[in-house]
C-alpha cells in the first residue's frame, strides 16, 4: 500500500496549500472534505506564507544581483592597494624612501611584499591604514606616493566600502526573511496534516483506489514503494497479454 508523503519543501509546502485552498473556493461547504475550522486557518494563513515565500525570493535574487558588483569592486581595490604598496616598496629598494616609511602603514620594515588581503576583513584594515598613512606622511611634508596616487586609492577604498556595508545589509535582509519562513514552516505544516487527516477521513469508507484518487484532488500526495511499482507494472503487463 502507497504511504503518504508531507511536503518537505517550501514548494511542496505552497503547493499543498494552494491546492487544498482551491478546492475550499469551489465545492460548498457540506461537500467539502475538510472542516471550515480548517478552511478558515488556511485562508487566513496562505497568503501571509505566499508572501513571506516571495519576500525571502527577493532579497536571495537582490543579495546574488548585487554580487557581481560586489566582487568586481573588492577586485579592484586589492589591486589598487597591492598597487600602492609595491610601488612603494620600489621606491624604498632604490632608496628614494626610507626604511621606516612602512611604519606609516603599520607594515612591518621588514616586511617586502604586499599583506594578505584574502579576506574582506583585511583588505579593509589593510586599506584604511593606508590611507591614515599616508595622509600623516603628507601632513608631515613628505613625498606624496604616486602611480596610484593616495587620492585615486581613497576613492576606490569608498566605493568598495559602501558596497560592501550594502552587500551586508542585504545579507542580513535575506537571513531575516529566511528566518521569518522558517518561523512560518511548522504552522503551515501543521494546516497541511490536519487538512490531510480530515480528507483522509472523510473518504475512509471508499476502497482504497477511489479514496487515494479523491484525497489526490486535494493535494494530498502517495507514494509507491519499489516493490509495489513492481507489482502494478507486472499486473498491468499481465493484463496486456491477456488483451
Amino acid at each position: 500500500m502507497p504511504y503518504r508523503r508531507l511536503p518537505n519543501t517550501d514548494a511542496a509546502r505552497i503547493k499543498a496549500l494552494r491546492t487544498a485552498f482551491s478546492m475550499g473556493k469551489e465545492i460548498p461547504p457540506f461537500k467539502l472534505a475538510y472542516s471550515q475550522r480548517s478552511l478558515l486557518r488556511l485562508q487566513s494563513f496562505i497568503s501571509y506564507f505566499e508572501q513571506a515565500l516571495s519576500n525571502q525570493k527577493q532579497t536571495y535574487e537582490n543579495q546574488v544581483r548585487n554580487s557581481l558588483n560586489y566582487k568586481d569592486s573588492l577586485k579592484k581595490i586589492k589591486l589598487y592597494i597591492s598597487h600602492f604598496i609595491q610601488v612603494m616598496n620600489m621606491a624604498i629598494l632604490r632608496g628614494e624612501l626610507p626604511e621606516d616609511t612602512r611604519s606609516y602603514f603599520r607594515l612591518n620594515n621588514d616586511l617586502r611584499s604586499v599583506p594578505s588581503l584574502n579576506s574582506e576583513k583585511e583588505t579593509l584594515e589593510v586599506g584604511e591604514n593606508i590611507i591614515k598613512g599616508e595622509m600623516e606622511r603628507l601632513r608631515r611634508g613628505k613625498t606624496a606616493i604616486t602611480n596610484p596616487t593616495m587620492a585615486v586609492v581613497k576613492v576606490r577604498y569608498e566605493q568598495f566600502l559602501e558596497a560592501y556595508n550594502f552587500q551586508k545589509t542585504l545579507q542580513k535582509r535575506n537571513k531575516l526573511a529566511l528566518e521569518k519562513l522558517a518561523s512560518l514552516r511548522d504552522e503551515a505544516d501543521a494546516i497541511i496534516l490536519d487538512i490531510w487527516n480530515e480528507v483522509e477521513d472523510y473518504f475512509k469508507d471508499l476502497p482504497e483506489n477511489m479514496k487515494r484518487d479523491e484525497a489526490t484532488k486535494y493535494g494530498l500526495v502517495y507514494v509507491f514503494r519499489k516493490n509495489e511499482l513492481l507489482r502494478i507494472h507486472f499486473s498491468q503487463s499481465e493484463q496486456r497479454e491477456i488483451g
